[in-house]
């Protein structure tokens, strides 16, 4: 099977997360395809549920010989497709192949895959695991299920990075801020408080805030801090004072932000606003989190990623990347990570495509990298 066969039956399948998309597929069928491909290469393939439904598929190839534990790792779950036209059928125009996921990630999906298969035949020392994971698009479910039962000395996780070597990427922390009126009827004011108006206050507060965050100096590879307001209801009828406000919000974190700092950040916006109104009532949760990442460019597996590249006549300098990945759930397993992979471009849009040659020469760098980490 070539590398773009595999790509293609990849994108052809179905695998929107269900957690995004309520009813959607999510992993199931995609798994598959992956485990076919793993197998045809010569690699033992072993199942592993996140969750009912949603599995992990995890390569391994096992040499004769002792030496490192290499992990190559991606996810199979996309987003939605709304507005999409013929979001699983690949469509190859000018280089690229065009679909949901190729770029996100299935192009570095199918060039970990075939660099494995291409190292299969001659793999005499050490282990490579080829982690086909769940659930990245949520709350990684997937990875959380993996370093539970796998480790590794050193792993690449093939992002979109347009070929480039990323040492870093931020992190994040969904939130919950509910304010809190008082129904009335809308002709008696002086009756009702406007749960909906109060939120306004908090998002100019928020406004205010995001500016400040990223007017900082950036952060080695991963650049600045930043918020933004993502969902919000509230209200029953057009001639009711609302009563209750929910705002759910994103907060993008840096190294040295973690979830105390976030809450807090939050609370004291609220409180200043209570302070400068006793009416104004207000509470926050945190959701969910995860922290950013970042690696030392001179550890052992960029230097040897760098080699490959440069051997290649390609660019290692190292970058950051703005979106959060499984790479920080490996390194809090105690697995350095590096982000390697094909670039192309409408990540989470309605027109999504992969460079092909970037897939190629991605395996080609992937399996270059390997080799030199198990000589």
């Amino acid at each position: 099977m070539t590398t773009l066969t595999l790509l293609s039956d990849l994108v052809s399948v179905n695998s929107v997360n269900p957690s995004l998309v309520k009813g959607a597929p999510g992993e199931a069928a995609v798994a598959e395809v992956a485990a076919q491909a793993l197998r045809a290469g010569g690699l033992d393939v072993v199942f592993q549920d996140a969750a009912p439904g949603r599995p992990n598929v995890i390569g391994v190839l096992e040499g004769r010989e002792p030496g490192p534990a290499i992990m190559l790792c991606g996810h199979l779950d996309t987003v939605g497709v709304e507005g999409m036209a013929n979001p699983f059928t690949p469509r190859i125009e000018g280089g690229r192949l065009y679909g949901r996921g190729s770029q996100d990630m299935k192009g570095g999906v199918a060039a970990m895959i075939a660099a494995a298969v291409e190292l299969a035949g001659g793999w005499t020392r050490g282990r490579l695991i080829v982690a086909c994971v769940a659930d990245e698009e949520y709350e990684s479910i997937g990875a959380d299920a993996l370093v539970r039962e796998w480790t590794a000395d050193a792993a690449i996780v093939t992002e979109p990075t347009d070929l480039t070597m990323a040492v870093g990427h931020k992190g994040f922390a969904w939130l919950e801020v509910v304010t809190t009126g008082r129904a009335a009827h809308g002709s008696r004011p002086r009756e009702g408080r406007d749960a909906i108006v109060d939120m306004a206050r908090v998002l100019m507060a928020l406004d205010a805030r995001d500016r400040e965050l990223q007017a900082r100096p950036a952060s080695e590879h991963q650049g600045t801090a930043s918020l933004h307001a993502s969902i919000i209801s509230g209200g029953r009828e057009l001639s009711v004072y609302p009563d209750r406000c929910v705002l759910q919000m994103e907060r993008r974190t840096v190294s040295g932000e973690d979830d105390g700092a976030i809450m807090a950040e939050v609370e004291g916006i609220l409180s200043a606003l209570h302070e400068a109104d006793a009416g104004f009532l207000a509470d926050a949760r945190l959701l969910t989190s995860r922290p950013p990442y970042r690696i030392s460019p001179s550890a052992p597996l960029p230097m040897a990623l760098a080699a490959s590249l440069e051997a290649r006549g390609m660019s290692a300098a190292p970058c950051g990347m703005s979106f959060w990945t499984d790479a920080a759930i490996l390194a809090g397993a105690g697995i350095p990570s590096v982000l390697f992979g094909p670039g192309g471009a409408g990540l989470h849009s309605i027109e999504e495509y992969v460079n092909l040659a970037d897939v190629d020469v991605c395996r080609d760098v992937l399996v270059a990298t390997i080799r030199r980490m198990v000589k």
